[in-house]
């Protein structure tokens, strides 16, 4: 590999040198013969002297989506693809993957008030990360409720409301990352909402909420991610994906989220795995 290689891979001012995803990265394509090296993606530097960027901790651009999305798209190369970025740093994507016959957790797009056919409900915004911004919400927290709707919409905010799924609970969120097209491996997410907490700020800010443990995927949950990634808009580039499910009502796996921007790929949990994703990324190089 020629040593002048040089991959940025994008980070946040608030992680300066990374994730930890990040720091395994740049070890494996180190061990590969190329160079890599975090930049916050809003810094003033000139992008055009790497031969690609990475995106991939930018854990801040949720209150600045649009020059977030306008950053990725002035980039010479960048993966995911910028066309990407912008659809997917947006939930209403979930609408379109629903619309092409994905089974997604059922939700409600700002609707006028809270639902009273469900027991327990979830009241997030379209643009976030984390579980920034979001609320579990139960009987006898009505007016809670409704004042985070309206704080959401009278921000100008896309609000979501889906239901509480008990699953959470007992099985927890499970995500499987997928590395250049292929399944690579499976972690699992404990509970992140808990009751009565009010509206809470990004899980990245408490390491213990949301705690990720290495999983194995199910048929079942397979077979849904390659539905859910089938049907991704120019989807045939993706270097990374990561597709988070929990179990439905009946027990069948029902997506929550797809994450295709900047999503934790839970590398240290699955050996070999930074050292794949740097041979998809100098392939790509090549």
């Amino acid at each position: 590999m020629n040593p002048r290689v040089n991959i940025a891979l994008a980070t946040c001012s608030l992680l300066p040198d990374g994730s930890d995803d990040v720091q395994d990265l740049i070890g494996a394509l180190a061990a590969e013969g190329a160079g890599a090296e975090p930049v916050a993606w809003d810094a003033d530097v000139d992008w055009s002297r790497h031969d690609l960027v990475v995106i991939r901790s930018t854990w801040d651009y949720t209150a600045r989506r649009d020059e977030f999305v306008a950053w990725a798209e002035s980039l010479p190369r960048v993966l995911n693809p910028a066309a990407i970025v912008r659809w997917n740093t947006d939930k209403r994507y979930l609408r379109d993957l629903a619309a092409a016959g994905v089974p997604v957790v059922p939700t409600l797009w700002d609707p006028d008030d809270i639902p009273s056919e469900w027991p327990e409900f979830v009241v997030k915004p379209a643009v976030s990360i984390g579980a920034g911004d979001t609320a579990r919400w139960g009987p006898g927290e009505e007016d809670a409720a409704r004042a985070h709707l309206r704080s959401l919409r009278e921000a100008g905010r896309t609000a979501m409301v889906q239901p509480y799924l008990s699953a959470v609970d007992t099985v927890g969120e499970t995500a499987l990352v997928f590395l250049d097209g292929e399944y690579s491996h499976a972690g699992r997410k404990a509970q992140i909402l808990a009751a009565g907490a009010g509206v809470q700020g990004s899980v990245r800010d408490d390491p213990a909420r949301g705690q990720v443990t290495a999983s194995t995927a199910t048929e079942a949950e397979l077979e849904l991610a390659a539905r859910a990634l089938a049907a991704v808009p120019h989807g045939d580039d993706l270097l990374y994906a990561r597709v988070d499910m929990i179990p439905g009502p009946d027990g069948a796996p029902m997506l929550i989220e797809l994450e295709l921007a900047e999503p934790a790929l839970y590398l240290h949990h699955a050996p070999g795995s930074a050292k794949k994703l740097a041979k998809a990324i100098i392939s790509r190089v090549r």
